[in-house]
């Protein structure tokens, strides 16, 4: 699997509405050495995942094609989850949408906590043994979570979860605490997102959110404390990139795959040129002098401020679920 992977979430309705375009991006990433393209049904509302099967119908064969189910696809509530219910009518959907007999690794988007989890396994298992899939993995997973998954599966004899997808960054560093280690305990792939942390580290001006912070100005706004405390980092970071010659995507990136237990980053280019410049991180390999500064700035496992965008458990965030 290539290092770097094709996010394709800003193609479609949310980014890039030429369709013609996002293929031809997508082609050019193919034709870079990337084979990993990971979509999933919610981005654009399943929009994402037709341009991804019309651009590589005639490539099939040299994508490791990932997707992803189980966010909300509408305001019926049976249109969402990871009940067996849904699992065996969002993947017709996603093959349909993808124009392919199988998909390479399906993926639970979040975990589901109002569904018991060896529901699940089994649903996607019977994907498996049905030829429909041909490995699954979750992400965002807790790494409590990513344990029950493997120990489920193993008492029960269903294929387990072999990747978990979490976000990953400079400025986001918590998968580092337990999910890494975990993860490498049970032999399972990596593939994280956002190493540009929503923008922040693309190296562009940060007095406006990027396309992907809009609805959550309040964790990217630079006035704000926790903003402030950011703009304070990128600008140590952006020293250290300018002394290794690196711009801020290149040292990103870079850091993100420089981590043992990460065996892809995801890129989520918008554009032609979005595409270019992140390609230039493909062959970065950053020094201990390099990783040691950056250490230096953001702690390993530890985060700037904490980002609500990660899955927050019920328990944490329902205070009806606290509370009696």
């Amino acid at each position: 699997m290539s290092e770097l992977a094709l996010g394709t979430m800003m193609f479609g309705a949310m980014g890039n509405t030429d369709r013609d375009d996002s293929a031809r991006i997508i082609n050019r990433a193919l034709d870079a050495g990337i084979n990993l393209v990971d979509t999933a049904d919610v981005y654009s509302q399943g929009e994402s995942e037709e341009i991804v099967g019309a651009a590589i119908a005639s490539r099939r064969d040299e994508v490791v094609l990932a997707t992803k189910f189980g966010l909300p696809l509408s305001e019926d509530p049976n249109s969402a989850g990871a009940s067996r219910r849904w699992i065996v009518q969002a993947v017709e959907n996603s093959l349909r949408r993808l124009r392919t007999d199988r998909i390479d690794l399906y993926q639970l988007h979040r975990f589901d906590w109002t569904t018991d989890l060896g529901e699940t396994l089994a649903a996607l298992d019977d994907l498996i043994r049905a030829g429909k899939v041909l490995a699954v993995g979750a992400s965002t997973f807790p790494a409590e979570k990513i344990v029950e998954a493997q120990w489920i599966a193993q008492r029960t004899g269903t294929h387990r979860f072999l990747s978990e997808q979490p976000q990953y960054s400079i400025l986001g560093r918590t998968p580092e605490r337990s999910v890494f280690p975990v993860a490498r305990q049970y032999g399972m792939g990596v593939m994280t997102y956002s190493p540009l942390h929503s923008g922040w580290l693309s190296g562009r001006s940060r007095t406006e959110p990027s396309h992907r912070a809009q609805g959550r100005v309040e964790l990217h706004d630079p006035e704000s404390e926790a903003g402030r405390r950011r703009v304070r980092a990128v600008e140590e970071l952006e020293r250290i990139a300018a002394d290794a010659d690196l711009t801020m995507p290149q040292l990103a990136i870079a850091f993100v795959t420089s981590h043992p237990a990460v065996t892809a980053a995801i890129i989520g280019p918008r554009t032609q040129d979005q595409l270019d410049g992140l390609l230039t991180a493909a062959d970065v390999v950053l020094g201990d002098d390099v990783l040691d500064r950056i250490d230096a700035v953001v702690a390993p496992g530890t985060e700037v401020h904490d980002d609500s965008y990660n899955a927050t458990p019920p328990a944490l965030a329902l205070a009806a679920v606290r509370r009696r």
